[in-house]
């Protein structure tokens, strides 16, 4: 396997979470605010175990909500590289949102996050070697 590849697939990185009513909106859904939060941990996470270097969030781009995800659900965010630049990778993130006493699952929040490599000096840097 090439080396990329075998990165990208290595990086990939899968958190679960409970929505507890400390995370919800007045709606009793997750709040938009923490879906994005915990996408943008996931994703550093992925990109720093991709390239293994001192990375940043530079951007966010179409962060797509589909459903709401209600309180009691458990969510696992999926977080993979799909684009590698010379300084930088784009981390796509995928929430599935499952009820806690069934077997259904569902993808209810997509988007993406780019992230530059840094050096000591906070100037970009190859993101791989």
């Amino acid at each position: 396997m090439e080396k990329l590849e075998l990165l990208i697939k290595r990086s990939e990185t899968r958190i679960f979470k409970a929505v507890f009513p400390n995370t919800t909106n007045h709606y009793d859904t997750l709040f938009g605010g923490t879906a994005l939060h915990m996408m943008d941990e996931a994703s550093f996470i992925c990109a720093t175990r991709f390239s293994r270097k001192k990375v940043v969030t530079v951007s966010t781009d179409k962060i797509d909500f589909t459903c709401p995800i209600p309180q009691g659900s458990i969510v696992e965010l999926v977080a993979k590289v799909t684009k590698v630049g010379r300084t930088s990778c784009v981390v796509q993130v995928d929430i599935f949102m499952e009820d806690m006493y069934s077997y259904e699952r569902s993808k209810a929040v997509t988007g993406f996050f780019t992230f530059v490599a840094i050096g000591d000096d906070k100037k970009p840097i190859a993101i791989i070697d």
